[in-house]
């Protein structure tokens, strides 16, 4: 009854997905125990984004996986056991609401949703400027948090660099190599830049420099 509780006591945290790619997962004994996010420790979140993929298994395991996206950055959503019927109607292309628990596994945060509920499209813009009108103490955090960012973008630049008598890097490779950054941040980043055009993929998996 006590965990019950403490449960229930925890704060959604509306956020941005980017905001969420930021935090630092804190594991204890091998187990999540919440996202550290400037002076924040997180555990549910409030989030409107759009369904852009969806995977329902039809194997022995029942599960549904959700891939969304805020234009911040995208975020999965995983559904297993009992809550599969509850979701069932949820499709790619929906606005939606969404209150969950966030989880760490295999190097990725997800969210592990209560409620997804769908929206009008303009809400996305609601949120977006709810969140940039100020006022949350996290916002003060965020300069620090993007001051990391920067340093791991000049990281990544120069092992695509240092790569280039190689013909390149495996994107694999570079997690490896930045180990103590999450794969996550990387894979944004990375997203990033092939769209500025600063570095391109030879083939899938594989980036070169482009300068």
């Amino acid at each position: 009854m006590a965990e019950e509780g403490q449960f229930k006591r925890n704060i959604a945290y509306k956020l941005k997905i980017g905001d969420i790619l930021l935090g630092k997962p804190i594991i204890d004994n091998e187990r999540f125990s919440f996202l550290e996010l400037g002076d924040k420790r997180i555990v549910r979140v409030n989030i409107i984004g759009n369904i852009v993929d969806k995977y329902e298994s039809d194997g022995e395991r029942k599960y549904i996986f959700f891939k969304l996206d805020d234009g911040s950055g995208q975020i999965s959503l995983k559904v297993f056991g009992d809550d599969i019927e509850k979701f069932k109607e949820i499709n790619q292309g929906l606005t939606v609401l969404v209150i969950g628990t966030l989880r760490h596994w295999n190097n990725e945060t997800y969210i592990q949703p209560e409620i997804i509920k769908e929206q009008n499209t303009k809400y996305l813009l609601v949120r977006k400027l709810e969140l940039e009108k100020g006022g949350d103490s996290m916002k003060k955090a965020l300069p620090m948090e993007r001051s990391k960012i920067v340093a791991i973008k000049d990281s990544i630049i120069n092992l695509i660099k240092e790569a280039e008598e190689n013909g390149g890097i495996e994107k694999e490779q570079i997690i490896l190599k930045l180990k103590e950054t999450s794969p996550d941040i990387i894979n944004q980043e990375i997203k990033k830049f092939l769209e500025e055009g600063i570095i391109f993929e030879p083939r899938p998996g594989k980036v070169r420099y482009l300068g």
